[in-house]
């Protein structure tokens, strides 16, 4: 994780229970597309680790599943996330997290769009921009540092 602790003492909160997804409603043809909802993006994203701290983006309350909003008709995904500090200067790297994990579990048919809260940030417009500009998110991705960051946050815990 980083030195220099931005947030030294952030509040924890629970996790929720993980819910159990009914396979009745499974379409019988195995090649049909399946609706993705709300709770599977949350459950994609719940674990990723915040980059400062040895805690999830759910036990931060960084992430909540009140703040992904999924149109499943339009292939649409928005993660709202809300940094524990407004100076928070990991908001881009949890915000390319988010990104990175959400690309590589959905179908390459969603757009994906990753917003800072409204009001949590000193320079959410900034992140925002950065966050879904292709480019910039290319380009980030090709920083071998940034990388090793994201996949430490990604990488799966066991507890």
């Amino acid at each position: 994780m980083v030195s220099g602790l931005i947030n030294a003492n952030p509040v924890i909160y629970e996790k929720k229970q993980r819910q159990q997804r009914s396979t009745q409603s499974l379409p019988a043809d195995e090649y049909a597309v399946e609706p993705i909802d709300q709770l599977e993006i949350f459950d994609h994203i719940r674990d990723i680790k915040d980059p400062e701290h040895p805690y999830s983006l759910e036990e931060l309350k960084v992430i909540t599943e009140e703040a992904v909003e999924v149109d499943d008709q339009n292939s649409y995904v928005r993660v709202t996330f809300t940094p524990t500090v407004e100076h928070c200067s990991m908001a881009t790297i949890i915000g390319l997290c988010l990104r990175v994990k959400l690309l590589r579990s959905l179908p390459s048919r969603y757009k994906v769009d990753i917003r800072v809260a409204p009001g949590s940030h000193a320079t959410e417009a900034a992140v925002n921009k950065q966050l879904n500009d292709k480019e910039r998110v290319a380009a980030a991705l090709e920083n071998p540092n940034l990388v090793d960051m994201v996949d430490e946050c990604l990488a799966p815990s066991y507890d």
